[in-house]
């Protein structure tokens, strides 16, 4: 286990910190993870190279109390996407607070998951391609305790999964959803009539295959809680509901529990609300899958949370999430009154929105962060620099320390093999690994 106040696994095929890894100071030998909280560096006092990733232990914790009640209030579960992340030290944390699985992507995730020691797994995509297929079932065939689920859209990719799984010859029939998408989405069925076709096919190779429920992603839609959009979002999760409707009067689910999946990090409230609402002749497990709740972030997710709080008013009496994920950097250059160059870029924090500058330390002078002086807005990103505007009495001077907001997690945790876990004095209290 960790020395941290987050519980977390430390898998004995980790590898140790070494100090060629990007934000890992210098280490005269590699050191093994357990033994990071030892060691007392200090994000303050200089102890880590920048730019350095952190996740604030206090609002992990927050935010995994905040999911755990609003599971609490509407009855549904959750498989938050492992994606986001691609972290097990992370996938503990949410498993022991009560994840019914963990969502996957690909199969190299599905692989981690299992190598992980993680049972129940829903790779909430396409298994799609000979090599992924293959990799799979094989797993699945040498680890006959996992549970695993994956999507189909199409009848050619149901021919597929059947013919792969009887020649790899699994113990049980390979668990599959069927996906309904809409107009101008991402993957899925474009229309129920279609995608009960699927379905009908899926329930015919029953030697091979099971059905097990229904899903949808509504995760690509503009998450500005626009009527517009709220209307797209209902419709798709009201012909969710007529598919599984339809597959149960046809008794063509295979599993005595059927598998209703839907939700995003930004509309996981309507999801809970509507997928509840589905009656059938069997019992159904509503299962949400938002990835980013656990770090929250400091502006996309931002933007979700409030709208969601104005949409389902007895969310706000839970509590609010909080963002986990900083990126540190020092003021590398002031070339101009009005701009300052800091020494983070495209490689280091996710652009989907401009990083937000939330903090700010000048070592020697300040003991704890400062929030951040009025008017830093960055302007653009390039590999290994940010340009920041700034106005021209602005404090900030070369050296100093800038904690930066991010927008979208994922697209930050995929730029750090290594992150450190921090406590609100910023002193690393452990470190995560990646496996992007």
């Amino acid at each position: 286990m960790s020395n941290s106040k987050i519980h977390y696994k430390i898998r004995d095929w980790e590898a140790p910190l070494t100090t060629i890894e990007k934000g890992v100071p210098f280490l005269e030998q590699p050191l093994p993870l357990d033994q990071v909280g030892d060691r007392k560096w200090s994000l303050l006092a200089g102890d880590l190279p920048l730019p350095v990733a952190v996740l604030r232990e206090q609002a992990l914790l927050n935010n995994s109390t905040w999911m755990r009640r609003f599971l609490a209030q509407t009855g549904v579960d959750i498989a938050p996407h492992g994606k986001t992340t691609l972290a097990p030290a992370l996938f503990d944390l949410q498993i022991a607070d009560g994840a019914w699985a963990i969502t996957v992507s690909t199969s190299q995730h599905f692989t981690l998951a299992v190598r992980s020691g993680f049972t129940r797994i829903l790779m909430a995509n396409q298994l799609i391609g000979a090599g992924s297929i293959r990799d799979v079932l094989r797993g699945l065939k040498a680890n006959p305790d996992v549970e695993f689920f994956c999507l189909v859209d199409s009848k050619e990719n149901v021919a597929a999964l059947a013919s792969a799984a009887r020649e790899i010859g699994l113990a049980r029939p390979l668990n599959a959803l069927v996906e309904l998408g809409y107009q101008g989405g991402r993957t899925g069925c474009r229309t129920v009539e279609e995608a009960i076709e699927v379905a009908r096919q899926v329930a015919a190779e029953s030697e091979a295959l099971c059905l097990s429920g229904i899903e949808g992603f509504e995760g690509l839609l503009r998450n500005d809680g626009t009527p517009e959009v709220l209307a797209q979002i209902e419709a798709l999760l009201a012909g969710m509901g007529r598919l599984a409707e339809m597959a149960d009067a046809e008794n063509l689910y295979g599993r005595p529990e059927v598998l209703l999946s839907a939700g995003g990090s930004s509309y996981f409230d309507l999801v809970a609300t509507a997928l509840k609402k589905v009656r059938l002749s069997r019992p159904t497990r509503v299962i949400i899958r938002s990835g980013c709740y656990i770090t929250h972030d400091s502006h996309m997710y931002v933007r979700a949370r409030h709208a969601l709080a104005r949409r389902s008013p007895g969310v706000a009496a839970i509590g609010d999430l909080q963002p986990a994920l900083e990126v540190w950097a020092a003021v590398q250059s002031r070339p101009e009154a009005a701009k300052a160059i800091i020494s983070m870029g495209k490689r280091d924090i996710s652009y989907d929105d401009p990083p937000i500058a939330l903090k700010w330390l000048r070592p020697g002078l300040h003991t704890s962060p400062q929030p951040a002086p009025a008017g830093l807005v960055v302007e653009k990103l390039n590999d290994q620099h940010c340009h920041l505007r700034l106005p021209e009495d602005s404090p900030l001077q070369v050296g100093d320390l800038v904690g930066f907001g991010i927008s979208h997690p994922c697209l930050t945790f995929d730029k750090w093999r290594v992150l450190h876990l921090v406590d609100e004095a910023y002193q690393v209290t452990g470190s995560i690994r990646t496996y992007f």
